[in-house]
């Protein structure tokens, strides 16, 4: 009997030991040769590390969207130290790593082209595997390492991974996107740890200061072996005598990572085990305006009264989402200047002051001990000078060539002189200038006093003669019609449908010159975003107009004012009505209906009482017009158009707060039918792009039934979506979907108590609580990454108007 039951223990302690296998090989130690992976398998993880700190696999970007990556297994967000196709994505169905058969390990993507492998092929590559400081691994049979992805980092160096002549650091392109950035720290040719901007038109070393000698900045060039390293105790110690340590230096239990941001800014990080979060535990850039490039050019940086960029004057954003593009000369500006000429060079140009400021870099010319007149004749005798900077007291004079880098109170300090041509800055100087209407060659112009002076351009009477004499027959016939036409059709019925009446009247093309007196030369900028500033204007007719200077318009003239053509006989009562066009040379304008109380963004961004709180009944009936122009968008109207930047910017909201959706038909147009569709090429605003923009994926109406749910959020938290980030720490798409993931936990209990705390606390609890709650429904079902699964707007419509009071 005791012998049947030791043999009963030793079966179960066989069973377990086999059980402990079988969850060991499901934890996936290592990847043997042949083996193959699929992103479509139930978990994403290939291999963690034995001492469970790290995981590698396939790291989901967006919804269909995939990186093969090793992250920190303990970090709250899953934080990624390596990735191996940070620039050529992998779709989420059947893109696969395998470990082939002749020894490299390859990522391959659902249409089987390899986007990423090693360099081990015809080896004898036998296993990979991730060791217990985050470094990847293929080996052969012997354990020889043939392939380290500790000889390939990203953006992020481990303690014990060397920094060495073949290795560098990159950027990331944004927060929380894994493509390439501008900024890059390497061994430079002198043998000194370094990091440069890689800007669109230039780059430039930015650290170690590049105004210091090497000593200066405490660094040797005398050591060529190039070598770095993070140690385990948080201190960083390179052949350059560069020395840097965390601010707890000397626990080894901590985990660090020593990370290139994306802002530019190389920093040390340690993991706090409490709370899974990271902290900064030592930085290169204290003061952040030092950092070149992180304002682009033509603007400048400054910490007060918070840190941000600013463009100079006379400038405009370039990108309004993205100051890494700088900012561009504002077209027909006005500047105050010098206006003092001397010769004819200085006639030509005006100087405005900027004080302090400088930019650092791209001078020519330097010139020690000179007045400041002097300094501007140096810039004035240079066709290549865009400013110059001049230091008082030490009279120095700094040309520039550039103007990139830029900062407020510089040390030591100094101002910029921006120089302006007269001709091509003075709206009114342009306003006077004669110009072109119509394309015409020169041949064809009308005939100007030139015509007659000069040996080139002879006088003969009797061609001007006839000529004069046809033309004054042609126009009795034409009069003649006229009055015919305005007697004939003055005796027809009038037509009093409204919206005939515009679309068959009042959308027209307006002159440049038109448009221009009409804004006051562009004086008045009531909005601005991605595709342009907007002004305020009044026609000849008093008609209140605003008029959008678009940006970056590629198409010719007839191709754009085909397609205007279309948004022309567009008609609806919650869309914004456009009156006309202009495209004369290089500028392209619209012009629409002036709607009186500007954007839904301003009423909820404001919370200091400078307007008024939208009572729940004005919500209500904002999200059911929104729902209404973007149905008869996608439904009704004679081309099937889709919006791509549904957000509260682009709502306006008229004198009695109905909602009218500006900015649509700005992309490109769909024809009729269920299978149309646009390419994705992302367009939209970071927080209301639907997940299918970052997949390459055809993009349907059911990108701004994604944004539209959005909008619904901030129309009953009373705030914007960027307010949804906590102290920074996530990006605003996951801020949407953690809001998402617990409106469906508390939806789904039934009881209604807890919108008092979730709808916007400046109500004061007077809201209907049957339409909050099917508000909030609606954009659960409009926010689900699975885009078939959204409704379409019609259906949103229903929705709304079956609780409308």
């Amino acid at each position: 009997m005791a012998m049947r039951g030791v043999h009963i223990f030793t079966i179960w302690i066989s069973f377990l030991l086999m059980l402990t296998t079988a969850l060991a090989e499901d934890k996936k130690s290592y990847l043997a040769r042949g083996s193959s992976v699929s992103t479509q398998n139930d978990t994403k993880t290939i291999l963690v590390s034995p001492n469970g700190d790290f995981a590698c696999g396939f790291y989901k970007v967006a919804t269909n969207a995939f990186t093969f990556s090793i992250w920190f297994s303990r970090s709250s967000e899953k934080t990624v130290a390596w990735t191996a196709n940070r620039d050529a994505l992998v779709n989420g169905k059947s893109s696969r790593l395998t470990f082939r058969k002749d020894g490299s390990l390859a990522l391959v993507d659902y249409n089987g082209a390899v986007v990423w492998s090693t360099n081990t092929t015809a080896t004898g590559a036998s296993r990979a595997e991730l060791d217990d400081s985050g470094n990847l691994i293929v080996m052969d049979q012997t354990g020889h390492r043939l392939w380290k992805s500790f000889d390939s980092p990203t953006d992020t160096l481990l303690p014990l991974q060397p920094m060495t002549r073949d290795t560098k650091l990159v950027s990331a392109s944004a927060r929380g996107l894994p493509y390439s950035g501008l900024y890059t720290f390497f061994f430079d040719s002198t043998n000194i740890l370094s990091i440069i901007y890689n800007g669109p038109e230039t780059s430039s070393i930015y650290w170690p200061n590049p105004y210091y000698r090497s000593w200066e900045n405490g660094r040797s060039t005398y050591n060529s072996s190039q070598y770095g390293i993070l140690n385990q105790e948080g201190m960083f110690l390179a052949s350059d005598q560069l020395q840097f340590e965390a601010s707890d230096l000397g626990d080894k239990d901590v985990m660090r990572r020593l990370t290139l941001d994306y802002d530019g800014n190389l920093r040390l990080y340690s993991l706090n085990t409490t709370n899974s979060k990271w902290s900064v535990s030592w930085l290169a850039f204290p003061r952040v305006c030092e950092i070149h490039g992180l304002c682009g050019k033509n603007s400048f940086c400054t910490y007060m009264p918070s840190l941000q960029c600013s463009c100079l004057e006379g400038f405009e954003m370039t990108e309004p989402s993205d100051w890494s593009q700088g900012c561009r000369r504002k077209e027909n500006i006005r500047v105050k200047g010098d206006h003092n000429a001397n010769n004819n060079t200085e006639q030509r140009f005006i100087f405005v002051e900027i004080p302090k400021i400088d930019f650092y870099g791209y001078d020519f010319n330097y010139t020690l001990s000179v007045t400041l007149p002097v300094c501007k004749q140096i810039c004035l005798n240079n066709d290549g000078c865009k400013a110059f900077a001049y230091r008082k007291g030490k009279g120095e004079c700094f040309p520039k060539a550039l103007l990139i880098n830029g900062k407020k109170f510089p040390d030591p300090s100094n101002d910029i002189y921006l120089k302006f041509s007269k001709e091509a800055s003075s709206s009114q100087l342009l306003a006077s200038k004669p110009s072109h209407i119509c394309k015409v060659t020169e041949k064809d112009a009308y005939p100007s006093s030139q015509m007659f002076e000069g040996t080139h351009s002879k006088f003969k009477f009797g061609y001007f003669l006839s000529s004069a004499l046809t033309l004054l027959v042609v126009e009795v016939i034409l009069v003649t019609v006229g009055c015919w036409a305005t007697y004939k059709w003055g005796r027809r019925p009038e037509i009093r449908d409204k919206g005939y009446t515009i679309i068959s009247s009042q959308f027209r093309r307006f002159s440049y010159k038109e448009l221009e007196k009409a804004t006051g030369f562009f004086q008045e900028e009531i909005g601005s975003g991605g595709s342009g500033a907007v002004y305020k204007g009044i026609l000849d007719d008093n008609r209140k107009v605003a008029v959008k200077k678009l940006n970056d318009v590629i198409h010719g003239e007839q191709e754009f004012r085909s397609e205007l053509s279309i948004i022309g006989r567009v008609y609806h009562m919650n869309l914004v009505r456009i009156w006309g066009f202009c495209a004369e040379k290089t500028h392209k304008l619209l012009v629409s209906e002036f709607i009186e109380n500007g954007s839904l963004d301003r009423v909820l961004s404001d919370h200091q009482s400078l307007f008024p709180v939208l009572p729940w009944s004005q919500r209500y009936n904002i999200a059911l017009g929104v729902a209404k122009g973007l149905a008869y968008l996608h439904h009704e109207c004679l081309e099937w158009i889709v919006h791509c930047d549904v957000k509260p910017e682009n709502i306006l909201l008229d004198k009695d707060f109905e909602a009218k959706i500006a900015d649509f038909g700005l992309v490109k147009l769909l024809n009729r039918g269920p299978s149309t569709h646009i390419l994705s090429q992302v367009h939209g605003t970071r927080g209301y792009i639907a997940p299918e923009w970052a997949l390459n994926l055809p993009i349907t109406g059911k990108a701004d039934v994604y944004s539209y749910g959005v909008v619904l959020l901030e129309l009953v938290k009373g705030n914007r979506v960027s307010r949804w980030v906590v102290d920074g720490e996530e990006e605003v798409e996951l801020a949407v979907k953690h809001t998402v993931d617990i409106l469906k936990e508390k939806l789904a209990r039934g009881d209604q108590s807890w919108l008092l705390d979730y709808v916007d606390c400046r109500l004061n609890g007077e809201f209907n609580y049957s339409q909050a709650a099917l508000v909030l429904n609606t954009a659960v079902s409009c926010l689900d990454e699975e885009r078939r699964k959204r409704p379409s707007m019609n259906s949103v419509v229903e929705i709304l108007l079956s609780l409308m009071e």
